[in-house]
């Protein structure tokens, strides 16, 4: 394999999503609202998909599918994240919010970086998919087809997880109330773990092309940070900020991450 072809793609890559973060930043401080970072990280994936497609020498078979699988979960999730919180652009989200204060009198420097970093994020994450569009073997494997079967599951689950939170929040009545409805009855973050899933299919996915054990980086990093860092432990806190007594009975009720899971 070229080493040059590679170090190219990934170079092309980091210069497409730095490049999107830094128009995003402009935009975000000329709106006074980070949270729309979380739109063109998810974005960003497709951007990466789109480069490797055109520029990647692996199989065209593969390529199209695990480009069509990227594609598609970073529009997906994107937009649903574009239509959240498009309606409230002006009303920054709590998390972002704390952050500000926290990074106070240098908020906006210190948010270039946070966005920087973001865009270095979705390079080191997209490993499973370098490694996979290089693969030139011409007959896909046992891996790839589970990968894409555990990847079905995942954006399935992760899309129904984000309608019925939509729609318990578009009913008034439930203003201040904690959605405990479907998926959201058994984890307080079904999202969040379908999201870890579909990083778990590209790993199982990557598994039929050399060195695809590399692609386990990805998932362990997502289940790192949604579990101890920019996820679970962001969101709960500022539910417990939003919702006090409701959201602490709701904690001892649910499973923190694993929707089958429901405590009694």
């Amino acid at each position: 394999m070229d080493n040059s072809l590679i170090l190219c793609l990934v170079i092309y890559s980091l210069l497409a999503c730095c490049g999107i973060m830094v128009l995003v930043w402009v935009w975000a401080h000329k709106i006074k609202n980070a949270g729309v970072v979380d739109i063109f990280w998810s974005y960003n994936f497709s951007v990466i998909a789109l480069i490797l497609f055109l520029g990647a020498p692996g199989f065209q078979t593969r390529k199209t599918l695990i480009c069509a699988m990227v594609i598609i979960a970073g529009v997906r999730l994107g937009t649903h994240l574009a239509t959240r919180i498009i309606i409230h652009l002006h009303e920054e989200e709590g998390r972002y919010q704390q952050l500000r204060k926290e990074w106070a009198p240098n908020a906006e420097k210190k948010f270039f970086f946070f966005f920087q970093f973001q865009a270095i994020s979705n390079v080191l994450l997209a490993i499973p998919f370098f490694i996979i569009t290089l693969n030139t073997q011409t007959a896909l494997s046992p891996f790839e087809y589970a990968g894409f079967a555990l990847w079905f599951i995942s954006i399935t689950g992760e899309a129904i997880a984000d309608r019925q939170l939509a729609a318990f929040k578009k009913d008034p009545a439930n203003k201040g109330k904690v959605c405990d409805t479907g998926l959201w009855n058994y984890s307080r973050h079904p999202n969040y773990f379908f999201e870890w899933l579909m990083w778990f299919s590209y790993f199982v996915f990557a598994l039929a092309s050399p060195y695809g054990y590399i692609a386990i980086i990805s998932p362990a990093i997502i289940l790192y940070l949604l579990l101890k860092v920019t996820g679970i432990p962001a969101t709960e806190e500022q539910s417990l900020r939003s919702k006090g007594e409701a959201y602490k009975k709701y904690q001892a009720t649910t499973s923190v991450f694993i929707p089958w899971v429901k405590k009694r």
